[in-house]
């Protein structure tokens, strides 16, 4: 009887690693990619993984405070032209602000 217990915790553990391992995945993915698949993850699963630590792992990114922050290119608000961060940079200080206003 211990040792069908024993499997078993070990079976559990073993699975427990996996669900932890496809969703460390998944947040992985690009954004679109990574809702579609949420969209399919039960609600009782946010119980049970550690969807918080793996969040903060997989997307930390790897800058760090005081880096550079990389180049990129976006559109006006308007969509007339594009602006480089780099060459704005080079112009004045910039100040990078994320987040929603909604």
């Amino acid at each position: 009887m211990r040792k069908i217990i024993v499997l078993g915790l070990a079976g559990l553990a073993v699975l427990y690693g996996i669900l932890c391992a496809g969703l460390y995945a998944a947040m992985r993915q690009p954004p679109e990619r990574f809702g579609a698949i949420m969209t399919r993850v039960p609600d009782a699963a946010f119980l049970i993984l550690p969807f918080r630590p793996l969040w903060l792992n997989a997307r930390a990114g790897y800058l760090q405070v005081g880096d550079a922050a990389p180049d990129f290119d976006l559109p006006t608000l308007d969509r007339s032209h594009n602006i480089r961060l780099s060459s704005e940079y080079r112009a004045k200080p910039v100040v990078l602000i994320f987040g929603s206003y909604t």
